[in-house]
């Protein structure tokens, strides 16, 4: 099993539109910032979380022979505004692809693509199977179990998901007490940790480390990443062992 991070940067991306801050100016890759994105290989299948603005260029990137299924964690833009990018997996396989996505979510999509959803197609319009998400109940992606953790950004309910011993939590602000029982004994744990000062909807740094000692996966990995945060190379002196800062391209092993 191999998890790719595709992009690991917040909304805005890193570098920022118009800014010159010393992470926006950084020449380091791993200061290259792509809006967040994952991609799980595992039991013949490749599952991808989420399809932000970014998603041409990842898939470009990572260069993945097939993509099976889309999760959807939430509805926001910077997770769903590169839907319209599935269409050479439709092209290449000649059927639609499982999308995977709350029914809030679904909302969402329909508006928009509405054009995928038309009765009356345009050629060469996604081909997409939606299929439901309920938040309380595992799913299966072909013979992949998948378990929904609903956590909240803020007051709007996102799904992270396990699949084993991996978990991918992004845009977390408050994980209730039910749901964290989902994320122990892991072996990998993705979460969001936004930037090092308090913030409304999402970790930030020392939450996001406090909380990965104490759900004790075997590794963390910190995404969803603003430039806000701090250089990777000097934030990455400062975490404990076996927490990591993530960064676009990096891909973990796992059994």
């Amino acid at each position: 099993m191999k998890f790719t991070f595709l992009g690991t940067g917040t909304s805005q991306g890193v570098p920022v539109i118009g800014c010159s801050c010393e992470v926006c100016s950084s020449t380091d890759p791993k200061d290259k910032r792509l809006r967040t994105s994952g991609m799980l290989e595992l039991d013949g299948q490749t599952i991808v979380f989420d399809t932000g603005p970014d998603f041409r260029q990842q898939m470009l990137r990572a260069k993945p022979e097939n993509v099976d299924a889309v999760l959807f964690t939430h509805e926001h833009k910077d997770h769903i505004a590169g839907m319209d990018d599935i269409r050479p997996f439709n092209f290449k396989n000649k059927k639609p692809l499982d999308v995977f996505a709350h029914e809030r979510v679904q909302v969402a999509l329909k508006r928009e693509f509405h054009y995928v959803f038309a009765a009356d197609k345009y050629p060469g319009v996604p081909q997409v199977n939606l299929r439901d998400i309920h938040s309380d109940q595992p799913f299966m992606v072909g013979e992949t179990k998948v378990i929904p953790i609903e956590v909240l950004h803020y007051k709007m309910p996102v799904l992270g998901f396990r699949i084993r011993n991996f978990a991918y939590v992004t845009d977390a602000k408050t994980i209730p007490p039910a749901q964290m029982e989902k994320l122990k004994g892991l072996d990998v744990l993705v979460l969001n940790a936004l930037r090092k000062k308090e913030h409304i909807s999402h970790f930030n740094l020392d939450q996001a480390v406090e909380l990965a000692e104490k759900l004790q996966p075997k590794r963390a990995f910190f995404t969803h990443i603003s430039h806000f945060m701090g250089r990777h190379s000097e934030v990455s002196q400062e975490l404990p062992r076996d927490i990591s800062l993530a960064y676009d391209g990096l891909s973990i092993e796992m059994n």
